[in-house]
């Protein structure tokens, strides 16, 4: 049952993001939107890579919910699971903005912790 929730999850997350982009941030790009570092290219990068990464959180519940189904519910696999996300996650403000939105070095820690976390458990 909890691969069906699952699976439910990952769908929604390729809608989330694909209709996402097609009807909604298209159309708030065309309106002016705050101009950060000289131009307002961070703020689309930062509203864009935020976006996605609602659904790179949902596919770390699904991952969750599966490896919970096949019995992997140790500390650490969940910590690995949940140090995956983050270390993805940390991959998209990243690439985004180049770096300059320094969300990116905090999802990297809590990525490092919960790997770190994860090997002594």
């Amino acid at each position: 049952m909890l691969i069906v929730a699952a699976v439910l999850i990952i769908l929604i997350g390729l809608v989330h993001s694909y209709l996402g982009e097609k009807f909604i941030l298209i159309r708030l790009f065309r309106q002016p939107l705050p101009r950060l570092f000289g131009n307002d290219a961070f703020t689309r990068q930062t509203l864009r890579f935020v976006w996605h990464m609602t659904t790179v959180c949902w596919w770390g519940f699904a991952a969750l919910l599966i490896g919970l189904e096949y019995g992997y519910s140790s500390k650490g696999e969940i910590l690995l699971i949940i140090g995956t996300t983050f270390g993805i996650g940390a991959l998209f403000p990243l690439i985004a903005t180049r770096g300059k939105h320094l969300s990116w070095l905090v999802f990297t820690a809590i990525s490092l912790i919960c790997y770190f976390a994860a090997a002594a458990a």
